[in-house]
């Protein structure tokens, strides 16, 4: 999980992630995945908000692709890895894989292609990426 280019986010499962037989609820994996593309950016020197009040714009997820493997468990230490796969000028898709434990031979549990869009915060349209944005995530 050290691949170059790939953030890693460790995630506890907790109670509240988990259905009455204790299975982790399958959209809580897109909560999981949010949470790490979020310590990503912050890894990176974006702050969300602060993105927000400077640039008056956001970003957006615009479309998920989801595919789950295996189930998570109430208690099980999970590591949520985000890599960027492609980066356009109003646009970005990340990688994003939920492993269960924290070693070379995790068990892959789910993964999901997640397209993020940069829209100006008022009006929610599609706008380009700032310049100063894109040189940090190309560093990514």
């Amino acid at each position: 999980m050290t691949d170059e280019g790939v953030f890693n986010w460790p995630i506890r499962v907790y109670w509240e992630d988990t259905d009455a037989g204790g299975i982790v609820f399958y959209a809580n994996y897109l909560k999981f995945f949010e949470r790490a593309r979020t310590e990503w950016l912050r890894s990176l020197g974006l702050q969300q908000q602060a993105l927000r009040d400077e640039t008056g714009g956001m970003f957006v997820v615009t479309d998920t692709q989801t595919r789950h493997h295996r189930p998570a468990r109430l208690d099980d230490l999970l590591l949520v890895t985000t890599r960027l796969v492609e980066l356009g000028r109003a646009s970005m898709t990340l990688e994003q894989v939920a492993w269960l434990g924290q070693a070379a031979d995790a068990a892959r549990l789910c993964d999901s292609q997640i397209r993020i869009g940069w829209v100006t915060a008022q009006t929610m349209k599609p706008a380009r990426i700032p310049a100063t944005l894109i040189a940090k995530l190309h560093n990514a």
